[in-house]
């Protein structure tokens, strides 16, 4: 398997294969209580070939139920689909993590773990590719019988990048990666952070940004063999 069916792609191959939708708005984790699964439509994914997948919870944390996410050398997602694509407006979420990734680097391929991280899965037309990249995406879609996105961006807590770089990911440049927050400036406090999607989209691709098909949160360790603890707020699609 190719490196970009090797590790990114592959999860976001489970968003659109296997997540439920709904229609107006993303459920929030709030709305469940603590010791429960995440509330319909989030499902749990594990990517392929990763062998262990990270413990979760809902959990009680300031009077508000949150998810709560253990990783230890492990990686999987919280996904959650809409029925129909929405314009990329902005997108606010609260996290938390223990600490950050030691060795999370989003320039090499053993470095893409990462304490948190927030996948924005766009609805981008498979026609606008070049050829190489619609080759690729023609053959995972033909192989895993599923609906491949074209474009993604993972919003995430690093360590060597500083807050406001971005780059692609290592496996493929359909994903762009954007650093929110890095190192232990601010670990074990809650952040608050909200985005312009159709800037950020713009800034990374260098085009407009098309309709959002998904959203994902996770964290990831299964590269560095690093542990992390990290705990998701509520995301919520800001007018």
């Amino acid at each position: 398997m190719s490196a970009v069916c090797s590790r990114v792609v592959p999860m976001l191959m489970l968003v659109l294969a296997s997540v439920s939708v709904f229609a107006n708005g993303i459920t929030p984790f709030s709305s469940a209580r603590p010791g429960v699964e995440p509330p319909a439509p989030w499902v749990h994914q594990t990517p392929p070939k990763v062998e262990r997948a990270n413990d979760f919870a809902l959990v009680a944390d300031d009077g508000a139920t949150v998810l709560r996410i253990e990783s230890n050398a492990a990686a999987s997602t919280w996904l959650h689909g809409f029925e129909t694509p929405v314009a990329a407006g902005r997108l606010a979420w609260r996290w938390k993590v223990s600490n950050p990734v030691v060795g999370s680097d989003f320039t090499r391929k053993d470095g893409d773990d990462y304490a948190a991280r927030v996948y924005v899965l766009f609805d981008y037309p498979v026609d606008k590719l070049g050829f190489g990249d619609r080759l690729k995406i023609s053959l995972a879609r033909t192989f895993h019988d599923v609906e491949l996105p074209a474009a993604a961006i993972a919003y995430v807590w690093g360590t060597a990048q500083q807050p406001g770089e971005a780059g692609p990911n290592p496996y493929t440049d359909r994903v762009r990666m954007l650093v929110i927050d890095s190192g232990e400036a601010g670990a074990g406090q809650w952040h608050s952070i909200e985005r312009d999607l159709a800037a950020d989209f713009e800034r990374l691709f260098g085009e407009p940004a098309p309709p959002v098909a998904g959203i994902a949160v996770g964290a990831d360790t299964d590269n560095t063999g690093e542990r992390v603890t990290t705990w998701f707020g509520d995301l919520r699609l800001v007018p």
